[in-house]
This record gives structure tokens, C-alpha cells and sequence, in this order.
């Protein structure tokens, strides 16, 4: 009678172990698949934003600072004090 209920203790410890085992490769599993589809939308997203730098024109390039300012000074009208006291300048 003594090995019986040794023999049935043992089995209870033996079926705890194996349901606690299966417990955590369950967690296990599910961190793993949410790891995975997190890694998944980083990478569609990584490609979907490489395509959008490929694709966009860079307007920068069209840009030349140089000429920029060679035609700056054209723009300004010269007064000069000698016209202030001629007839018709305003």
C-alpha cells in the first residue's frame, strides 16, 4: 500500500513537471510568433520607406547655389544726389 501512494505522489510531481514545462514552451511560443510579426512590419516598413527615398526626385540637385548671387546686385536701382534738384526727378 506504501508503494502505491509513493507510485501515485510520484506521478502527480512527474505530471506537474510536464504540465509546467509545456506552460513555459507555450509563453515561449507566443513571444516568439509576436517577436516575429513585430520583425515582419519593421521590415515592410523599412522597404516601403527605402522605395519612397529611390523614388522621390531630389530637388536639391537642381539648386546651384553659385548663380544665386551673380545677379543679386542687378536688382537695385542707383539713386544718385546729383538728379534731386532736376526738374521731372522725383
Amino acid at each position: 500500500m506504501k508503494d502505491r501512494v509513493e507510485d501515485l505522489l510520484n506521478a502527480s510531481r512527474i505530471n506537474e513537471l510536464i504540465h509546467k514545462r509545456e506552460q513555459e514552451e507555450k509563453s515561449k511560443h507566443t513571444i516568439i510568433i509576436i517577436l516575429a510579426v513585430i520583425g515582419a512590419v519593421a521590415a515592410v516598413a523599412g522597404i516601403a520607406f527605402a522605395v519612397y527615398k529611390y523614388l522621390t526626385p531630389d530637388y536639391l540637385d537642381d539648386f546651384d547655389s553659385d548663380d544665386m548671387y551673380d545677379s543679386f546686385d542687378d536688382d537695385f536701382i542707383e539713386f544718385s544726389d546729383e538728379s534731386a534738384g532736376e526738374p521731372g526727378a522725383e
